[in-house]
C-alpha cells in the first residue's frame, strides 16, 4: 500500500460509462448509462438522447428547476433507488465560481453526479514533540465509511449555509468546539476528485481548515456521528496512511495534504510532485 493508492482511490472512474446531465445546455453532472433508463419513464422532466440527459428547457429558474428534481428524487426514492435521503439539499453548479442553477437532495447527489462541496477541518495540537493531529472515528452506523477514521470536524456543504457558518454548526455537532474557538479555523485550500462508488459518481470540492486546539482540550461527539477520538503525532497518521485505507477515501486526500504543508511529506520523496498533483483533480 502507498499514499498514491489513497490518491488513486479518490480517482477510479470511466468517463465513458456516464452521460453528461445538461441544464441550459450546460454540463452539471454525469449520469450512469445504466442507470438513465429509469429517467425515461419523467419524460415531462428530462430529454434523453444517445449522448446526454437534459433536463428540459421549460424549467428556466431555480425554483422549477429545483421544484422538478425533488419530485424525480421522491420517486426514485420510493422504488428504492436511491440509498438514503437526507433532507439537506446541495447547491448545483455548472461551475463553482457561478451561482448555482438548482437544488438537489444530497442523498441523490451521486445518481445525477452533480458536483459536491464540504468543509474538513484538521484540529491541531503542539506538543513538545511535535504537532498532533485529532482523529475521530466515524460511527458504525453512518451510511457511508462506518467505523473509518476521519477529521475532528467535516461535512457536506447545504445550501443556505455560508461556509463559516457550517464550520461553526459542524463544529459543535460533531466535536463540541465553542463557536468562538472554531472561528479560528483557518482557510488553507481545497482538495478535489472525481470517482465512482456504489451509489453512484461523487464529485467533490472539499475547503480545508486548520485549526489549532489548546492542549487541555477534548473533542466531545454530540451528534452521534463520532464513536471516539484520538490524539496522534503526524508520524502516526502518515503510518496508518501509507498502511492501509482505515481513513474514510476522501479523508485520506486532506491527511495527505496537511501533512506535505507541514512538511512530514516532503519533496524528497520520489512520489511527491504525483501526491501534490492528484490533490487537485480537475473535471
Amino acid at each position: 500500500m502507498s499514499l498514491r493508492d489513497r490518491i488513486e482511490t479518490c480517482r477510479r472512474w470511466t468517463p465513458e460509462d456516464y452521460l453528461p446531465f445538461l441544464v441550459e445546455g450546460r454540463r452539471v453532472g454525469r449520469i450512469r448509462k445504466d442507470f438513465a433508463p429509469q429517467l425515461r419513464r419523467f419524460e415531462e422532466v428530462f430529454d434523453l438522447g444517445a449522448a446526454s440527459v437534459a433536463l428540459k428547457t421549460r424549467y428556466a429558474d431555480f425554483e422549477s428547476r429545483s421544484a422538478a428534481l425533488r419530485e424525480v428524487v421522491l420517486s426514485l426514492d420510493a422504488a428504492g433507488a436511491i440509498r438514503r435521503l437526507r433532507n439537506e439539499d446541495y447547491a448545483v453548479h455548472a461551475d463553482w465560481s457561478e451561482p448555482p442553477l438548482l437544488r438537489l437532495e444530497r442523498g441523490a447527489v451521486p445518481l445525477f453526479g452533480t458536483g459536491g462541496q464540504g468543509i474538513h477541518v484538521n484540529g491541531f495540537v503542539r506538543e513538545d514533540d511535535g504537532l498532533h493531529l485529532w482523529v475521530g472515528r466515524r460511527a458504525k452506523d453512518k451510511a457511508t465509511a462506518p467505523g473509518k477514521l476521519d477529521q475532528i470536524v467535516a461535512g457536506g456543504q447545504p445550501y443556505g449555509l455560508s461556509l463559516q457558518e457550517n464550520l461553526i454548526k459542524e463544529s459543535a455537532e460533531e466535536a463540541s468546539i465553542p463557536a468562538a474557538l472554531a472561528a479560528r479555523a483557518k482557510p488553507v485550500g481545497a482538495v478535489s476528485y472525481i470517482t465512482g462508488l456504489a451509489e453512484g459518481l461523487r464529485h467533490d470540492l472539499l475547503y480545508c481548515y486548520d485549526l489549532e486546539l489548546p492542549p487541555d482540550f477534548e473533542p466531545v461527539c454530540s451528534d452521534g456521528e463520532v464513536e471516539e477520538f484520538f490524539l496522534w503525532p503526524l508520524a502516526r497518521v502518515l503510518e496508518v496512511l501509507e498502511a492501509g485505507d482505515d481513513f474514510k477515501f476522501n479523508v485520506a486526500l486532506v491527511n495527505i495534504d496537511f501533512l506535505i504543508r507541514h512538511g512530514v511529506i516532503g519533496p524528497e520523496r520520489p512520489d511527491y510532485p504525483a501526491l501534490v498533483h492528484g490533490l487537485r483533480l480537475a473535471g
